[in-house]
């Protein structure tokens, strides 16, 4: 984890090295302020005479200086790590972003959207306080410590043995709590976190189905039994952080009584004056806060570590499907799409195929319905055409071109989805339909929204094409959806388009509307239509049946239906009644 923060605070040398320059020199200020200190002491209690006034006064404006300089040392340290931290947080949240969007869909479907994002937002978090109490706290304590050391070394070995071996001792103490005490409960504590954010967002998510059943207080139990183990968790983690800084505070206190008792005892053999004194009290009050935070500092270390580790999880997580190095854009003419010895089965399966040497062979410009009981493989089928899985043997080929050796951002933007569900951006209507073609001017969106039959309901709405959709489109119906969708896909001009039932939850009014859209949609394109309704693909070039991954039936409508015993007649008689 720290390994992971320090690549990132390299690759802005400029802003580190002014952080520790401001701090290294605050530092300096605070370790020389007991010294001349000490010498004030001495000066004072000699008989005023000019010679002992004016060490006396240069001794007060060193002091001045010396605190006045450490103020500003510190400020310019502040600047230098606000400038460092937030360049390292918008670096990680931007490249983490990134890496979670290319994740495979398998991926996704099996990890909540809210916990990955408290992920995020939690180890970022992390990251800031991880950079002000490495930076600003434990990095000063340690030069405090060592200078004061080496002060006390040069005038008394002894002490100075004694400040060492304690320091040394205080440090071990606190990191031997933080590892082997606090660290496990935090991190179960966080583990905690992370499910309370997955069980927030889930019910938010589905807040339509929640209000539905009247499941409200349903929603909230369940979210207050989580929240109450989070609480139990991080009480436990709370109070053992407590229960380390008190240890480590005692520590402190004792080794501090030592080094008293020993200047004291120096003073009484006469081998430590005055100023002597006054020096180690005062750098006694100095470290004094270094020392009873040095502990607590660790521990906030760890903590932080604790919070990062599911952010940095994220970025050890390679993508399930990756382009090749050297990987060209695709570039459709055709739509001609073939697959060849085709090998599938799903992980979560337990390495159960689903596609054993499957071919096909799908040309140009044809349009092909995709039929079959659930789990037969159809869906399947389009996913690997759009690469969000790698086949496991074979390869498919559109226009000649293997689609693993292509970028995946190309390959996908030459083939239009029109799902059964449209999911919206909570962007304007015009965003949403040029989300594919993100430069299309506006009367292309215009010309789009007229093929799909969406003009006429953007027209009659109060800011027309610069209203806002809400989040996954709920302010808009079923059909209107669908109709953003399709003009989504007349925009994006691409070759090949897949339809997945875009027409089954809808009434029959726009049912129509959408039907006539897809018509003008599948004009010239290679088109492949996932089927539920059988009805509505009788009149399709050619119908292909799936059963448990393999292609049992192909051939048109009429063809079909000759079949005795077959099984798209029997789906089309049985619906049929």
């Amino acid at each position: 984890m720290l390994g992971f923060v320090w690549r990132r605070w390299r690759a802005h040398p400029g802003f580190l090295a002014w952080t520790l320059a401001g701090i290294a020199a605050a530092t300096v200020a605070d370790v020389m302020m007991p010294l001349v200190a000490g010498w004030l002491v001495n000066d004072v209690s000699h008989p005023a005479g000019r010679t002992a006034v004016h060490r006396a006064i240069w001794d007060v404006i060193g002091l001045t200086v010396l605190g006045s300089g450490g103020i500003i040392a510190r400020r310019t340290a502040y600047i230098g790590i606000t400038h460092l931290t937030s360049r390292v947080m918008t670096g990680i949240v931007t490249e983490v972003f990134a890496r979670v969007q290319r994740f495979s869909s398998e991926w996704h479907a099996s990890n909540f959207a809210g916990s990955t994002v408290r992920r995020i937002t939690r180890g970022m978090g992390a990251v800031d306080t991880l950079g002000d109490t490495l930076l600003l706290m434990l990095v000063p304590e340690g030069i405090v410590l060592c200078a004061t050391t080496a002060v006390l070394a040069f005038h008394w070995p002894l002490m100075g043995l004694v400040l060492a071996v304690g320091s040394a001792a205080l440090v071990a103490l606190s990191v031997m709590l933080t590892l082997r005490y606090v660290a496990p409960s935090a991190r179960l504590a966080n583990a905690w976190d992370t499910r309370m954010g997955a069980t927030l967002s889930d019910a938010v998510t589905c807040n339509a189905v929640v209000k539905a059943c009247g499941a409200e207080s349903r929603e909230d139990a369940r979210l207050a039994w989580v929240a109450g183990r989070w609480r139990q968790r991080t009480v436990r983690s709370w109070l053992r952080g407590t229960d380390s800084a008190n240890l480590q505070n005692l520590a402190a206190l004792i080794m501090r009584m030592v080094l008293i008792a020993g200047v004291a005892l120096l003073w009484m053999h006469g081998r430590a004056g005055p100023g002597d004194v006054a020096y180690v009290l005062t750098m006694m009050f100095v470290i004094q806060g270094y020392l009873r935070d040095i502990g607590q500092q660790i521990s906030v270390v760890q903590r932080s570590v604790n919070e990062m580790e599911e952010l940095v999880t994220l970025f050890h997580t390679q993508p399930a499907v990756a382009d090749h190095p050297g990987a060209a854009a695709l570039r459709v003419t055709q739509g001609h799409i073939r697959f060849e010895h085709v090998r599938f089965g799903y992980e979560r399966q337990h390495g159960r195929v689903l596609f054993d040497d499957l071919n096909l062979d799908i040309a140009p410009g044809s349009k092909v319905a995709l039929v079959g009981p659930s789990g037969s493989g159809k869906t399947t089928l389009t996913r690997l055409l759009q690469r969000l899985y790698d086949v496991q043997g074979g390869r498919i080929m559109i226009d000649g071109t293997d689609i693993a050796t292509v970028t995946q951002s190309s390959l996908r933007g030459q083939i239009a989805i029109v799902p059964q569900e449209p999911l919206l951006f909570h962007r304007s209507l015009a965003e949403n339909i040029a989300y594919g073609r993100p430069d299309a001017t506006l009367a292309e969106i215009e010309h789009a929204a007229r093929q799909a039959n969406a003009a006429d309901f953007i027209a009659r709405l109060p800011r027309g094409y610069a209203t806002m959709v809400g989040e996954r489109g709920v302010k808009l119906s079923g059909g209107e959806r669908q109709r953003i969708a399709i003009a989504r896909a007349f925009l994006s001009h691409a070759r090949i388009v897949i339809m997945d039932e875009a027409t089954s939850s809808l009434d029959s009014q726009s049912e129509t509307l959408v039907q006539q859209a897809m018509e003008r949609l599948m004009a010239g394109r290679t088109v492949l239509v996932i089927a539920h309704r059988l009805s509505t693909v009788m009149g399709l070039d050619r119908i292909i049946v799936f059963r448990h991954g393999q292609v049992c039936e192909d051939g048109p409508h009429d063809a079909l239906m000759t079949r005795e015993g077959g099984i798209y007649r029997g789906l089309f008689e049985l619906q049929s009644l």
